[in-house]
């Protein structure tokens, strides 16, 4: 107890509840070159009509690596999204983009740099880099200005002056707006009204009835999906400029109403440098939870990096397909390609590789295309943690049935899947009847080992994540009798409940003075160690009919046939 300087009664409470958490298994993380979006920034997406409404549709130059996310998201609602460009040459399309385009990041960088208003940007620019920002296009009209509008259908009558603006003793505040998709680019029908902005103010202090901010530039900030507010216009009568405060304010009007068309929007080259730098991204395991890297059309580029991203975080699986050109069009040769590109991978258990692509549709461009099948790979896992536990299988009949294929790019036959999976290359096989079903669950790891299996390195990821998450609070007390036996009282429940879970068949955790020896202690150091036997999972079945004479009793014949 702390120490009391005179009598009294001190109340203090000792937590020994603390259990092991659950840790996520089943995030996805992507990077690719979307034609929209942020830069530098990760965005969680939850659905394939998120991904396109967050990144846009896919297109003839990014569609194996659009559907590889979208592919995941058939399995799993939870995918972390980084958008790879070449920063040197991607720009936003704006309202005076013939002269002026810059490339603007992301939120932050708008807030930091642009936010305060730049009139060489005109009124407004894509929210996101890219050529598709050329499609757009923004109107304004005001209480002078509606009655000639071309959108004024639109709106349930004229702008005039806010409540607000109105109490304040001011005037004439307020405004229409409406975000144009003028090429068809965004919605897929050229001219569509993308977004409305009804009643807006121009006044710079402004509030709606629920009490936020309804001065024109903070909403278009806070609700457009499409623009950014870059300036107030310039063809305005005389009066107090726009962004002014309410009190007493008239504010000035339009003259015309504005409407500007964007441009000057830039898709960069993007190179092999600009993905690796895209998923970098996920490297610090500390701020960025990831499990299932899916790395799309990119094996033979990326590999190296990924593997040493998911080798240095030990959090994380890369999921890689061969490369186009190894399946797609190579009659005969395919086994052998596979065989050589996972050589070209390299050795790691954090790493899988399955051997095919699929033939699937989209529906955005009404085309069928070509799409590695790493996506749906990483999004079987995704669904076998759901159905079941990370440290089960995502191949077989059970759990590994791969959606929406129209048919595969090879499907290889016994001899060609011993060839691979030899290697540790996962053969995926469209079974007469039976769909198509990964057929393996190989890690890339060369050396036989528990670790060469999926599974087993998913249930140590499992594992290691959270008894070293729940270890860190002993860190700072003492290493004595009670703080052992306490991280022992922390781990065997967890594994307890694993093995009941039929994660493991045994496990045994020490944690006492044999392994603390008055040296370790010395060093401010703590040992747990953790031996664990993990579950295999069925590889090999070997059926035997035995005929045998009528006369004959089982008990004689049976066990000697092993």
């Amino acid at each position: 107890m702390a120490f009391q300087l005179s009598p009294g009664v001190t109340v203090s409470e000792i937590d020994l509840t603390t259990v092991i958490p659950s840790g996520a298994t089943s995030i996805g993380a992507f990077a690719g070159p979307f034609a929209w979006g942020p830069i530098d920034q990760i965005i969680t997406v939850s659905s394939e009509l998120q991904l396109a409404k967050s990144f846009g549709n896919p297109n003839s130059s990014n569609y194996e690596n659009w559907f590889s996310a979208a592919n995941f998201l058939a399995y799993s609602s939870n995918l972390k999204v980084a958008r790879a460009v070449n920063i040197s040459t991607t720009r936003n399309a704006s309202a005076n983009g013939g002269n002026n385009v810059v490339l603007i990041r992301n939120e932050d960088d708008w807030l930091d740099n642009y936010s305060s208003g730049n009139s060489a940007f005109g009124v407004a620019f894509a929210r996101y880099a890219g050529v598709i920002g050329n499609t757009l296009a923004v109107s304004f009209s005001d209480a002078n200005t509606h009655s000639a509008w071309g959108y004024a259908s639109l709106f349930t009558s004229a702008p005039g002056t806010s409540t607000y603006v109105s109490n304040k003793g001011g005037s004439f505040d307020e405004l229409h707006a409406v975000v144009i998709d003028e090429d068809g680019l965004f919605s897929g029908t050229r001219g569509t009204i993308l977004e409305k902005f009804p009643f807006m103010s121009k006044a710079s202090d402004a509030k709606d009835d629920s009490g936020n901010s309804n001065f024109y530039k903070e909403v278009i900030a806070s609700r457009s999906d499409y623009i950014q507010w870059a300036s107030h216009p310039t063809t305005i009568s005389t009066g107090t400029a726009w962004g002014s405060t309410a009190n007493a304010t008239t504010f000035a009007n339009l003259t015309a109403n504005v409407t500007s068309s964007l441009s000057g929007g830039v898709d960069g080259t993007i190179s092999t440098a600009n993905t690796i730098s895209a998923y970098n991204l996920y490297n610090n395991a500390d701020s960025v939870d990831i499990s299932l890297i899916i790395t799309g059309p990119n094996a033979n580029t990326i590999s190296a990096s990924l593997i040493s991203l998911a080798e240095s975080r030990k959090d994380c699986i890369a999921f890689f397909s061969p490369a186009k050109a190894d399946v797609v069009d190579n009659a005969g040769s395919e086994a052998a390609a596979c065989v050589t590109r996972a050589g070209n991978i390299g050795s790691s258990s954090y790493a899988f590789m399955d051997c095919g692509w699929k033939y699937q549709y989209d529906k955005y461009n009404d085309v069928y295309r070509w799409v590695p099948l790493n996506g749906d790979i990483a999004g079987l896992c995704a669904k076998t943690d759901i159905e079941k536990d990370p440290w089960f299988s995502p191949g077989g009949l059970n759990r590994g049935q791969i959606r929406n294929v129209v048919k595969l790019a090879w499907n290889p036959n016994k001899t060609e899947r011993d060839t691979l999976y030899v290697r540790g290359v996962n053969p995926v096989v469209s079974f007469q009847g039976e769909g198509t079903v990964l057929f393996g669950d190989k890690t890339l790891l060369s050396k036989p080992s528990a670790f060469d299996r999926v599974n087993v390195r998913r249930l140590f990821i499992v594992l290691e994540k959270a008894i070293a998450r729940s270890a860190r609070f002993s860190l700072f007390e003492y290493n004595d009798q009670f703080t052992r036996a306490q991280f022992v009282a922390l781990v065997e429940p967890f594994l307890r409940d694993v093995q009941g879970r039929r994660g493991i068949t045994d496990f045994r955790v020490v944690c006492d003075e044999t392994n603390n020896t008055g040296e370790i202690i010395d060093r401010n150091e703590f040992i747990g160690d953790i031996y664990i036997k993990p579950a295999r999972s069925v590889n090999f079945i070997q059926l035997n009919f035995i005929a045998t004479r009528t006369g004959v009793a089982f008990e004689e014949v049976v066990g000697k046939f092993q």
